[in-house]
């Protein structure tokens, strides 16, 4: 266990940081599980942007690699591209 007032500090922090990157993730994740599942055009129309919004900021704050972030965005964006 830390030692040190600082370390005490540190570990509450990380804690808390932990626990919104986590909620953060999950939400990204039903996000994109809501614009898969999807069938209408419009509804994943206007969902994209904010989903990819999601996805910039998490990987912008490093909580996933910027290359998954790249692989999801495409994702999606192939999913739109096949719905008629």
């Amino acid at each position: 266990m830390a030692n040190h007032k600082s370390a005490l500090k540190r570990v509450r922090a990380n804690e808390k940081k932990r626990d919104i990157n986590k909620y953060q993730h999950k939400t990204m994740r039903n996000a994109l599980k809501d614009v898969r599942t999807s069938s209408d055009k419009k509804h994943v129309e206007d969902r994209i942007p904010v989903v990819v919004g999601m996805i910039d900021k998490l990987a912008k704050k490093n909580v996933i690699h910027k290359n998954k972030a790249a692989n999801l965005k495409s994702s999606i964006a192939r999913h739109f591209a096949t719905l008629s």
